[in-house]
């Protein structure tokens, strides 16, 4: 019987960079994180489940379109909405760089976060989408049409 030669060869692997969705890039969502509390929050500051509120919002047309209604309305008619870990890894970034400082409630732009979406708002073509969309809500969605929602999820 003849004896079969096997030959063994070598895979080889090739280490690629991958391409990071915008939603997951940490400065990206500081920077979203930044707008909302310049533009549509009082005071620079904002509660963690609103901030993550205007963060799901903001990631599909008609959710954002959902808020500009509530805005509007003065009534806040989503039942829940998602929390995101990207949003919590950027808030921990943000506090770590001195642009966010935790308050009693949730978390308020610090001076150098000011400096920071001060520098993003000269630029008229940075997150121009987001803007026009938080210009049309404003400060309108409270605190308190957030908190009213989230008391019904404590009886749910």
């Amino acid at each position: 019987m003849a004896e079969l030669a096997v030959e063994m060869r070598r895979l080889r692997f090739v280490r690629r960079p991958s391409p990071v969705l915008v939603e997951h890039r940490p400065l990206y969502k500081i920077t979203q994180l930044l707008l909302v509390l310049q533009m549509s929050s009082r005071g620079g500051k904002s509660t963690l489940p609103r901030l993550h509120l205007f963060n799901w919002a903001l990631k599909r047309t008609d959710r954002i379109q959902k808020l500009v209604d509530a805005a509007k309305a003065k009534v806040l008619h989503m039942t829940a909405w998602g929390f995101d870990p990207a949003l919590a890894i950027a808030i921990r970034l943000a506090l770590a760089e001195d642009l966010l400082r935790p308050t009693s409630t949730g978390y308020q732009m610090s001076d150098k976060g000011k400096v920071f979406i001060a520098a993003v708002l000269k630029d008229s073509d940075a997150f121009a989408k987001e803007r026009a969309l938080l210009t049309q809500i404003g400060k309108d969605i409270t605190e308190a049409m957030v908190d009213q929602v989230a008391k019904g999820w404590e009886s749910a």
